[in-house]
């Protein structure tokens, strides 16, 4: 007999005779001649109530069932006369599938998300973190669909590189030499797998660049990994990464697709993670709901770089850190900008050549770049991106200045010389995205295994 998902059932519009659910125990009330379970199978936030009466064959090891215990229930659905629940399930039959003992972690109702992080294999079974999965399944789909209804192609990029593609060093190594016992200058490298030194990726954008060079518009979505020793709340060693690619685009239709993807992504996932979303607005932020409306409401706010600055300055607010022009902005001066000055996402743009990477196309004015930022509140950057830069010499001579190895990226420089165009893309982090759309404020807390400093479990 085919079971039927709890979504499926609480949705139904009539009652139902003899069908089988299955799931795991929330909540259990016993007494002589009942036992009232809510149970739930992941489908959706919500339990379904099951009414078991004391005639069942196994009514006594029924009772004896704790949260987390796992059964399968055949009954009748019936129109339930309890309050916020349309549906509940009288059972005819009770199959114990799997129980779960006095220790079992998950027993009280709440738990700090602290405690949580230290059993990633049982959070997702509470409510808060089934919500977050779902949302993080919902979200993925949504990003996929933005990109193909706008015919992008889906590209898949290398994982194991041989390039830095930010030039910031923060990279995992992959060898299957024994570096660990031995002095790194001393190791021969073209003696290891691929002949040379590989990392894991911190980006697929320049690998993606040279699909958009031949296809037009694509897009990769993955993992990438950044060697960075920080315990903040907005950073993880393995993250995933949206890295769309245009061709004949400019920096300014790049701003243009970055604003409508993030309001066209919330407002679908308002639409379809309703129940998941208003636990979070409840829970976790109670102007969660208030924020996403701001979000997909109002134009967003386009300053350049320098602008910003004399806006921090003006402000007279004592910031820790400096405000000089050619300093990135910290995520204190982002913060102040989207929740305190404008109340909205910023877009930045034209930022100092000398804080941005080496690929993005240098401006007129030979001393900004053609670089854009999307700062929205609570969360600070969670877009970057920039017009690449499309001219032979001009990425030669950035190249040369940010001390890049040439023969490592001669295949970047090729696509310069064969029928170059001008092409714009960005960044966008798949996980800050989530902590803006359910109001998070731990990257640790989106992510199904969290890779951290000193933190590795499975």
């Amino acid at each position: 007999m085919k079971f039927s998902k709890i979504h499926d059932c609480l949705n139904k519009s009539t009652p139902e005779k003899n069908i089988l659910v299955k799931g795991w125990i929330r909540t259990k009330r016993d007494s002589k001649e009942f036992s009232f379970i809510e149970i739930n199978d992941g489908s959706c936030l919500q339990n379904i109530q099951v009414i078991t009466k004391n005639d069942l064959t196994n009514y006594e090891a029924i009772k004896k069932l704790l949260t987390g215990s796992a059964i399968s229930v055949t009954g009748d659905l019936v129109p339930s006369p309890g309050k916020g629940q349309k549906w509940e399930l009288i059972a005819q039959y009770v199959d114990i599938l799997g129980e779960t003992p006095q220790d079992y972690p998950l027993q009280k109702k709440r738990h700090s998300d602290e405690f949580l992080r230290t059993i990633p294999h049982l959070r997702p079974r509470t409510n808060k973190y089934g919500a977050m999965f779902r949302i993080r399944s919902e979200l993925s789909y949504q990003i996929h669909t933005f990109f193909h209804q706008r015919g992008f192609q889906y590209i898949h990029t290398p994982i194991i590189t041989g390039s830095d593609c930010e030039g910031a060093g923060e990279l995992f190594q992959v060898s299957t030499m024994d570096i660990a016992n031995n002095d790194k200058l001393q190791v021969d490298f073209s003696k290891d797998f691929f002949g040379k030194e590989a990392y894991l990726t911190v980006s697929g954008q320049l690998a993606v660049e040279m699909f958009a060079l031949s296809l037009g518009n694509v897009y990769t979505f993955g993992p990438t990994f950044r060697a960075e020793n920080s315990n903040t709340r907005r950073h993880a060693a393995e993250f995933w990464m949206i890295e769309p690619e245009m061709s004949f685009c400019d920096l300014y239709e790049t701003m243009d697709l970055a604003e409508t993807l993030i309001q066209n992504i919330i407002q679908n996932m308002m639409s379809n993670c309703q129940s998941d979303l208003e636990l979070f607005a409840r829970f976790v932020d109670k102007t969660l709901m208030t924020k996403l409306a701001t979000i997909i409401e109002n134009d967003f706010i386009r300053i350049p770089y320098q602008e910003a600055i004399n806006i921090l300055k003006a402000s007279r607010k004592k910031f820790t850190y400096d405000l000089s022009h050619g300093n990135d902005l910290q995520a204190e001066h982002e913060c102040y900008l989207t929740e305190v000055h404008f109340k909205k996402p910023v877009i930045l743009y034209d930022y100092p050549k000398s804080i941005k990477p080496f690929y993005m196309r240098v401006n007129d004015d030979a001393s900004t770049v053609a670089a854009m930022d999307m700062l929205v509140p609570g969360i600070g950057e969670i877009i970057g991106g920039s017009q690449r830069e499309e001219r032979y010499d001009m990425l030669l001579t950035r190249m040369n200045e940010s001390n890049i190895h040439i023969k490592d990226y001669q295949w970047y420089l090729e696509s310069r010389q064969y029928g170059s165009v001008p092409h714009s893309g960005f960044g966008l982090g798949f996980e800050r995205f989530l902590m803006l759309i359910t109001g998070v404020k731990n990257i640790r807390d989106v992510i199904p295994y969290p890779r951290t400093p000193k933190q590795l479990m499975f």
